[in-house]
């Protein structure tokens, strides 16, 4: 008989491994992906011993277009039902467009796009056949507001990312699934740390950032109400209804204006 588990993407660090802590805390058995070995092994280590759970770690990487079949193809081998879906691997490309060679670009869409896609793909089918499952796919607020010169993909990625769940989430609530798209804003977590940008993010205000843990208890809220979208944090809200009734051509003026403080555009 097949155990129920939850694979968390991107699972060594950040909202990823704040997502594995609170569904371990909830019971459920986990499957944790991510490209460093030794950060999954030592936080799997500390749930197993914290909350008794089973924890299985594939390292793997989600640029290598064969990953997402290899992950389905061995949670299968191991009998491993996958009940909950988190999509949270990602990162920032710093620069221009054109500043990055196109694989570096190719790399990216595989990570934060195709991947993320594929997995649902895969692992949907037996969610529906038991008339349950959660899939909670990681975006940004950024994907709802104005996209500022630099990161280039990264706001395009995330507006993909929210379009496909709220069509997904359509398709397949009647089947039991729940298919929400999480917006954080400004996190707590290594991203900044890996993109280079900390020094520009010391400039922002504390009221734009929350932390990692109040974002996941949001979304997994949010993914078992049933809803879609869920934009964490009451300043993340207020900017995304400001936006929106913003005229596009002020909208993103004010973006170009702000974003070229924390954002490298050359």
């Amino acid at each position: 008989m097949s155990s129920l588990h939850a694979l968390v993407t991107g699972a060594s660090a950040g909202i990823g491994a704040e997502f594995a802590r609170q569904l371990a805390a909830r019971g459920c058995g986990l499957v944790l992906t991510a490209r460093r070995t030794d950060r999954l092994d030592a936080l799997a280590g500390q749930l197993r011993e914290r909350h008794g759970v089973d924890v299985v770690c594939l390292p793997a990487d989600l640029a290598d277009p064969r990953t997402p079949a290899r992950l389905f193809e061995e949670c299968t081998r191991r009998g491993l039902a996958i009940d909950v879906l988190v999509n949270n691997a990602g990162y920032g490309v710093t620069g221009s467009f054109l500043s990055r060679p196109w694989t570096t670009h190719a790399d990216f869409i595989q990570v934060l796009m195709t991947a993320p896609a594929e997995l649902c793909h895969r692992f949907l089918p037996a969610m529906r056949e038991r008339g349950h499952g959660r899939i909670v796919n990681v975006a940004s607020l950024a994907g709802l507001i104005p996209a500022p010169a630099g990161h280039t993909l990264y706001a395009a990625s995330k507006a993909y990312l929210i379009k496909f769940s709220q069509a997904l989430s359509l398709e397949n609530r009647a089947y039991g699934v729940h298919v929400l798209a999480c917006c954080p804003g400004f996190t707590y977590s290594e991203f900044h740390d890996v993109t280079g940008t900390r020094e520009q993010m010391k400039g922002l205000p504390a009221w734009m950032w929350m932390e990692a843990d109040a974002v996941v208890r949001d979304a997994l809220a949010a993914v078992e109400h049933g809803d879609s979208i869920r934009v964490s944090g009451r300043a993340n809200r207020v900017i995304k209804a400001l936006f929106k009734l913003l005229p596009d051509r002020v909208g993103a003026a004010l973006i170009a204006r702000q974003g070229k403080d924390f954002r490298d555009a050359h």
